[in-house]
């Protein structure tokens, strides 16, 4: 399995954390917390790589990289 970015946050809207991965269109999960957010999302991941490669869809290289700045 390769390492995809993954990202966290609090949604004011939907009231909990959603996790998601850049790389892989659409694949997001929910969770009430950030580790339950994480948890989800590992699943979604496993499941949309399985599913890319069942459809012989091509499995995008982990390419995203947040930009990281500093504030001086």
């Amino acid at each position: 399995m390769k390492d995809y970015h993954i990202n966290i946050f609090y949604s004011d809207n939907d009231e909990g954390y959603i996790a998601d991965i850049p790389d892989l269109k659409n694949c997001s999960a929910f969770g009430a917390t950030p580790s339950e957010a994480l948890e989800q999302v590992l699943i979604a991941q496993k499941l949309w790589l399985e599913e890319a490669r069942n459809s012989n869809l091509e499995i995008p290289r982990p390419l995203y990289r947040p930009l990281i700045y500093q504030v001086a």
